[in-house]
């Protein structure tokens, strides 16, 4: 973890790098928060998750919320999930039979959920999660599923 100090009118802080997280320490060597910046596994285009899909190769899980799935419909042979659900791991885990090695692909909106998820569900310790960054709408990697004309269902 590599270490830089600050030059605040908080001297005491400092800011820890490492491993694409970041944290605030505090001078007593209390940590004032955590956070990790990106999820670093895996990613794949939502025509690769289609074939995995349809190939049983992984199973996805469409985390947006249920008015979002109402608008734009669920990408067909996903499970749609609220990833604000309190038990979305438990929820997950049922589907997995348990299998926390099961390759599980998030989907969301334009992929920022998505990493933020595949991240949290790395540290709750699924091991083959897999990003999907263009999301359902699109975003920098790419334009998407729905522009994509891939299949959608109506929940």
């Amino acid at each position: 973890m590599t270490e830089i100090q600050t030059t605040s009118a908080l001297p005491r802080r400092r800011l820890l790098l490492g491993g694409g997280a970041l944290a605030v320490a505090l001078g007593t060597g209390g940590v004032l928060f955590a956070r990790r910046d990106r999820f670093e596994g895996n990613e794949i285009t939502p025509v690769e998750a289609r074939d995995a899909i349809q190939s049983g190769e992984i199973i996805m899980i469409d985390i947006r919320r249920p008015d979002e799935w109402d608008e734009t419909g669920v990408a067909q042979g996903a499970h749609p999930i609220d990833m604000r659900r309190d038990d979305f791991v438990a929820v997950l885990s049922e589907i997995t039979r348990g299998r926390r090695d099961t390759p599980v692909a998030l989907i969301c909106a334009r992929g920022v959920r998505s990493d933020r998820m595949s991240a949290r569900l790395a540290e709750a310790g699924f091991t083959r999660i897999i990003d999907i960054p263009e999301g359902m709408l699109g975003s920098r990697a790419g334009p998407g599923w729905l522009a994509r004309d891939l299949p959608v269902v109506r929940p």
